[in-house]
């Protein structure tokens, strides 16, 4: 038996379906913008999870999933992916809100490869259902959650296929029902959904519909409202999973500020076939349950990193899952076998701040405290360049080298949160505000970024080593999740150029530090 705590993953991990094929359990999350894109976590006991695969190296290489052209994938890109197995093959289908299409991937591995193709339409927050008679559908939608069925080849709605409206919040809400998952339970069909109500205490909950067909009428209510006490944050969206002993839990989402969306597990039990969720009504803080592999020792959702990686027989590179670029990478523009122990970027474009720099290397934050170190080299970059440590949002905070006729300086920048210049092109979204500038000695500094998500506090504070000594660099800077990224902020290694592309940025001896522990 395996005690966890919950939040599950102390890191932004939203909208997961989760599955069990045999005795392994799998959960999928919404990768957004990010590269490789929709993460699949495994877990044999619930409550520890590790990075396992992504289903896509990269999507579509429009402009704006690659950071091109003055375009971006920003509060963009996949979300809110389903996660199926069916007579042997592993199945997720996802929408992007960027290029505004409907993606199917296979594969009879889910480490791949999978493949690819598109379903006709576009369906919001869609969950697959293979039926036991063949038949396939997906449930979908905001407000109004329809049903529709697919043709066998899974690309289209099925000509005189099934397609109706199976419920609709006509209440006063702030959030309709979304984020479905229809589950099909001892000969039931089960719609799992997130709901907003304005009325007291007007928090995101948990809703569930059920009925004997999916002609029939569903019918049901909200079933979990509970912020575990943390800044009125329901849990909410997602669907359930059983045990091979029978148990079934619920893995579902909690805001949790700056950091992220996080997992939350609790059980679910049935009254005359009518799923009751948590304890008394609540999220437990603790949970014991039986592993399928107690010996297996998982790989951490964070790492530090010495850059030290090889060729695979592949000619290629692959860094540690756990690490994703911002928008799809130039690989052209980085490398670590130029210098092994080095992390090296090159800019291809010209940019004034980290959110537009290309190829941002980037790891989730950990609630409710950690931080991160790195060496930077600044030696090869051109006058205008800059490359550092950046907190990846939108009031992103930074601090860096810059380089100024020929002499390097350490500058500290941040974007305010009443900063309202971003309208979606890069021209418009200037350098920040600057609140620390030394010069420095040598073209090599150590830097390091302390994140304080505890107690609602959500904020940065940025420093740099002199001698043995850590010297603060600028004000403590507040963070936030805002929908203009929709995602929770992130360590980011990043070099951008104001002037002149072409500068290279080092990066070496990577630490990250769980400070909880």
């Amino acid at each position: 038996m395996i005690t966890g705590k919950n939040p599950l993953t102390c890191m932004d991990y939203p909208d997961v379906d989760v599955i069990r094929v045999d005795d392994t359990y799998y959960m999928i999350s919404t990768t957004m913008y990010f590269m490789p894109g929709a993460v699949i976590l495994r877990s044999y006991d619930l409550l520890n999870w590790e990075v396992l695969t992504y289903v896509y190296e990269e999507l579509d290489n429009t402009p704006g999933q690659c950071l091109e052209d003055k375009e971006h994938a920003y509060a963009q890109g996949m979300w809110a992916a389903s996660l199926r197995y069916h007579n042997g093959k592993y199945y997720v289908c996802f929408v992007a809100n960027d290029t505004h299409k409907t993606y199917l991937y296979q594969s009879d591995n889910i480490m791949g490869p999978w493949k690819k193709q598109n379903i006709e339409g576009f369906y919001h927050d869609m969950s697959l259902l293979f039926d036991d008679d063949g038949r396939v559908y997906i449930a979908y939608g905001g407000t109004q959650i329809w049903l529709t069925e697919l043709n066998e080849e899974l690309t289209a709605p099925k000509e005189g296929g099934l397609h109706r409206l199976l419920v609709e919040d006509t209440g006063d809400v702030g959030l309709g029902y979304e984020g479905t998952h229809l589950q099909k339970i001892n000969g039931k069909y089960y719609l799992f959904m997130i709901h907003w109500p304005n009325a007291a205490p007007g928090r995101r909950t948990e809703a569930v519909f059920v009925s004997d067909s999916l002609e029939g009428e569903f019918v049901g209510k909200d079933v979990m409202n509970d912020d575990m006490g943390y800044r009125n944050a329901g849990s909410a969206q997602g669907g359930i999973v059983d045990t091979p002993d029978g148990d079934w839990y619920a893995i579902l989402f909690r805001d949790m500020g700056a950091v992220g969306r996080i997992p939350v597990i609790m059980p679910v039990t049935f009254l005359d076939d009518f799923p009751v969720f948590g304890i008394d009504g609540k999220v437990p803080q603790t949970l014991t349950i039986k592993s399928t592999k107690p010996e297996h020792i998982y790989q951490p959702l964070y790492v530090s990193d010495d850059f030290m990686y090889e060729v695979d027989a592949g000619g290629r590179v692959k860094l540690n899952p756990v690490w994703q670029w911002n928008h799809t990478p130039d690989n052209s523009l980085w490398s670590v076998t130029d210098k092994p122990g080095t992390l090296r970027i090159k800019t291809g474009k010209l940019a004034q701040n980290p959110i537009f720099a290309k190829n941002t290397l980037t790891q989730r934050t950990l609630w409710p405290y950690c931080e991160a170190e790195v060496t930077v080299d600044a030696l090869e970059m051109n006058n205008g360049d800059f490359a550092g440590l950046c907190i990846l949002q939108s009031c992103y905070g930074m601090i860096a080298i810059t380089r100024e006729n020929d002499e390097y300086y350490l500058v500290m920048r941040v974007r305010e949160d009443e900063d309202t210049t971003f309208r979606g092109l890069p021209e418009e979204y200037g350098p920040g505000k600057e609140y620390f500038r030394a010069k420095l000695d040598d073209s090599r500094v150590r830097v390091k970024a302390v994140c304080n998500f505890g107690d609602t506090t959500d904020d940065i504070t940025f420093y740099y080593q002199s001698g043995d000594e850590w010297l603060q660099a600028g004000p403590v800077h507040n963070l936030y999740f805002k929908l203009d990224h929709f995602t929770g902020a992130r360590f980011g290694l990043f070099v951008y150029s104001e002037k002149e592309a072409g500068g290279v940025g080092s990066f070496s001896e990577f630490l990250y530090v769980d400070k909880k522990k």
